[in-house]
């Protein structure tokens, strides 16, 4: 049934005015409307609606990923533009952030401006 409809992300802020900049300028998605209720993004073909909120707890769990063909320079991009990258005292990660699954597949965290949970994968060939 919706196995040939396009899916559409979601994601929350309760900072537009630092959202925009974030997505379209550090990340560098293209801003398709930025709306009364939302931010509307094109993320390579999938609308991204950063939806504008009075409130917002982030969730614990990764909310966007981006699949990498090499994750080691796009960290060094995105530490280029400010971006943070997430250390966790459960997995072992190397100097950039990066968790190297037992199938070789990478995998490294980042957060948006409203603390969601962003990420960077490059899997195993």
């Amino acid at each position: 049934m919706l196995n040939d409809r396009e899916i559409i992300a979601f994601a929350a802020t309760t900072d537009p005015g630092r959202a925009l900049p974030f997505y379209r300028d550090v990340l560098g998605l293209r801003v398709v409307a930025d709306e009364p209720w939302a931010i509307v993004f094109d993320a390579h073909g999938t609308m991204l609606r950063l939806q504008k909120s009075p409130q917002h707890a982030p969730a614990q769990h990764t909310l966007l990923g981006w699949r990498v063909d090499d994750i080691a320079a796009t960290i060094r991009a995105l530490i280029q533009r400010g971006v943070q990258f997430e250390r966790y005292d459960l997995m072992p990660q190397d100097d950039d952030g990066v968790w190297t699954t037992p199938d070789g597949t990478k995998i490294a965290w980042f957060k948006d401006p409203d603390g969601n949970l962003l990420s960077l994968t490059e899997f195993a060939q």
